[in-house]
C-alpha cells in the first residue's frame, strides 16, 4: 500500500510540474526601437505627423494613399533636399500628387 500511495504522489508531482511549464510559454519581450518611439510619441502628442522626423513606416501606417514605396520616397526626397519647409513642398516628392496631398493635409506638419 505505502509503495502505490508513493507512486500517485510522484506521478501527481511530475504532472503539474510539467503542465506548470507548459502553462508558461517563454515569451522574449520586444526591443523597442527609441527612434521609432520617439516618433510615434510626437506624432501622438500633437495629433499630427512632422514630415521631417518620420520615418518610413510611420508615413506608412499613418497616410492615407502612401504604401511604401511612396514612404520611402518621402524620406529620401529628405534626405537628398534636407527638410521639408512647409507640407505642400510634399508635392515635389515622385508619386505624390495633389489629391495625395490635400487627403492627408490635416495629418501633417513641418517642425
Amino acid at each position: 500500500m505505502r509503495n502505490g500511495y508513493f507512486s500517485s504522489l510522484i506521478f501527481a508531482l511530475l504532472t503539474s510540474a510539467s503542465i506548470t511549464a507548459v502553462a508558461a510559454p517563454a515569451v522574449k519581450p520586444e526591443a523597442s526601437n527609441p527612434a521609432a518611439v520617439a516618433t510615434m510619441s510626437t506624432a501622438a502628442q500633437s495629433g499630427k505627423i512632422n514630415l521631417n522626423a518620420a520615418d518610413a513606416s510611420t508615413l506608412q501606417k499613418e497616410l492615407s494613399g502612401v504604401g511604401e514605396a511612396k514612404a520611402q520616397a518621402i524620406v529620401a526626397y529628405r534626405d537628398i533636399n534636407g527638410p521639408f519647409a512647409s507640407v505642400d513642398e510634399l508635392l515635389e516628392v515622385k508619386g505624390i500628387g495633389k489629391a495625395i496631398l490635400d487627403r492627408n493635409r490635416d495629418k501633417l506638419e513641418v517642425n
